[in-house]
């Protein structure tokens, strides 16, 4: 019986890294099925890196002013990710656009997690947008990362109600609790592979579709 290689996960954090957490217990408790190979931060004090330290998984720091450009920034992202050999890149609370050399680098290899139903409210500050637009309801999305800001190819999505009296601290806890769930299902989805892209969609079903 063959033993397939478990696929090897670069996280990539500048905070806290309550996804990488989440990502890890996934992978603890037997829902995904992948090792987090390593962890890079732009931010020498993000407390993810101390986690991933914690747990004996490689941590780096890349941090953007020690570099002249950003695609020398990218590049030197890049470098720390294929030396550990990773499979796909999660963002998890990256708080850095990615460009095109890092998007070619891994083609359809690279999930974010946002705290909106993308297309509406993109960027930073995706809570206060959509409470400030007096939305009903908000969310999460995992997708594709292509170099324009969260336009990629949606992988999964699930909603959140937003109810009177709702805070941006409020709302946001509750779309971080399903972020922690929605974001290592996708991670899982994706790398069980079955699927395709077409146009901006993603097609599940079938063996057209795979990582790496």
């Amino acid at each position: 019986m063959e033993i397939r290689p478990v696929p090897q996960l670069g996280v990539l954090v500048s905070g806290r890294g309550s996804n990488l957490a989440a990502i890890a217990a996934a992978i603890d408790d037997g829902r995904l099925r992948a090792a987090v190979a390593v962890v890079v931060s732009n931010h020498a004090e993000a407390p993810a890196l101390q986690f991933a330290r914690e747990r004996g998984i490689p941590a780096r720091l890349v941090a953007r002013e020690d570099y002249s450009t950003a695609a020398e920034f990218d590049d030197a992202v890049v470098e720390a990710l294929r030396a550990h050999s990773v499979k796909l890149v999660c963002l998890a609370g990256f708080m850095r656009r990615l460009g095109v050399r890092f998007c070619d680098a891994f083609p359809n290899a690279i999930l974010n997690i946002h705290p909106s139903l993308l297309p509406a409210f993109p960027g930073l500050d995706a809570q206060r947008q959509a409470l400030d637009h007096g939305v009903k309801v908000a969310g999460a999305t995992v997708h594709f990362v292509v170099p324009a800001l969260d336009a990629g190819p949606i992988v999964a999505q699930e909603s959140v109600p937003v109810v009177d009296g709702d805070t941006v601290e409020s709302l946001s806890a509750r779309i971080l609790a399903v972020e922690h769930r929605l974001f290592p299902a996708a991670i899982g989805r994706v790398l069980a592979g079955g699927w395709h892209i077409d146009g901006r969609r993603v097609i599940f079903g079938g063996d057209s579709g795979s990582v790496g």
